[in-house]
Order: structure tokens, then C-alpha cells, then sequence
């Protein structure tokens, strides 16, 4: 078994190119200078046209049902959404309405999300915290938000959200740090056979 955190990063954005991808995968690539991980990502702009239709789990297409295997499989979740009418994407949260009600239970949850200005930064703690509430997953304490204004040509180009980056990846590696040892031990009882 893999020493490796499974991170599963879901992007909510629609297009590309995606501010919100862009951050996700700061947030990640901090996460994996942290500590060792083994990712997935999801891009909802790649896979949106393939369950956007799908009101049941027997509609999903393989590729959709197997990005579900890996939320619901995570050992840590980073999910981003572009702010859209004061909320997540509705494709986002379609996607999370096929993930088991009971997968998230206690999974560290980093929250993300971008937005044309600062107005709508409150959307980490008005909306996806509540959702990752639902599912009894451990949002951790600090969230991302970034605007418009923090990049240039889709890259971050603002120190001050860098930053932010790397207090919320910091504050949550004494949670990973430890996840991780319990995941290896879990791992090293499950191969004994005790």
C-alpha cells in the first residue's frame, strides 16, 4: 500500500482556461511540497456535458462513476468553485449529489473559491462549508478565496494569496501528518491480518 496521501482536487470551474483550476493546483502543488501525496484531479469544465443530464447513478458514464470511486475514496478533498450567482457552480453540486452521504465522514476538506472581487469571498463559509457540513467531512479552518484581481493571464500573480496558500496548507498538515500515519497503520493491520 502507497505511503502517498490521496488528495482528490475538484475544480468547479466551467471553462478554460480556469482561474479557479489555477488555484487548486497551487493549493496542491503547496500540499505535495508538504508532504507526499498521490492526486486525482477533477476538472467539471472536462466531465460536466458527461453527467450533467444523469438524475440517478445508472445514467453515469464509466468515467464519471470512477472521479466518484476517488471523492468518495479520498483521504483529503480540495474542492474550488468560481462564485456564480452567490454560490457554487450548479454542476458542482450536482456532482457532490451522486457522492455518498456517508463517504466524507471525518475527510479533511481544504474549501476553495475564486470571484470577480471580494464581495463574495463569504461564499467558503456561507456555502461550501455548509455542503461539506452535510456530509460530515472535517473542513479544515482555513479557506482560499481569490479574485480577479489576484492573477494575471490565469496565473497567481499576487504574493498576499500565495501566502494564503501556504497558511492554509500549513495549518492543515498536523491533521495530514497525522491521517497519514493512521492510514499506514490501518494499511500495516489490514496486511497482517490482525
Amino acid at each position: 500500500m502507497s505511503n502517498k496521501l490521496k488528495v482528490v482536487a475538484v475544480s468547479g470551474g466551467l471553462k478554460l482556461p480556469s482561474r479557479t483550476l489555477t488555484l487548486v493546483e497551487e493549493i496542491v502543488a503547496a500540499l505535495g511540497a508538504a508532504l507526499p501525496i498521490d492526486l486525482h484531479v477533477i476538472e467539471i469544465s472536462e466531465i460536466g456535458p458527461l453527467f450533467g443530464g444523469a438524475l440517478n447513478h445508472a445514467e453515469l458514464p464509466e468515467r464519471v462513476l470512477n472521479d466518484i470511486a476517488a471523492i468518495e475514496s479520498a483521504d483529503l478533498l480540495v474542492v474550488a468553485s468560481p462564485v456564480y450567482r452567490a454560490s457554487y457552480t450548479g454542476l458542482f453540486k450536482h456532482l457532490f449529489d451522486f457522492v455518498h452521504h456517508e463517504a466524507l465522514i471525518d475527510v479533511p476538506v481544504l474549501l476553495a473559491a475564486t470571484g470577480g472581487s471580494e464581495r463574495h469571498a463569504l461564499v467558503i463559509d456561507h456555502q461550501l462549508r455548509p455542503l461539506f457540513s452535510f456530509f460530515q467531512a472535517h473542513t479544515l479552518p482555513i479557506g482560499v478565496y481569490a479574485s480577479e484581481a489576484d492573477f494575471t493571464n490565469y496565473k497567481v500573480s499576487n504574493d498576499l494569496l500565495k501566502q494564503r496558500i501556504k497558511l492554509s496548507v500549513d495549518r492543515a498538515l498536523p491533521l495530514l501528518k497525522h491521517r497519514r500515519i493512521q492510514l499506514s497503520e490501518e494499511a500495516k493491520h489490514v496486511a497482517s491480518g490482525s
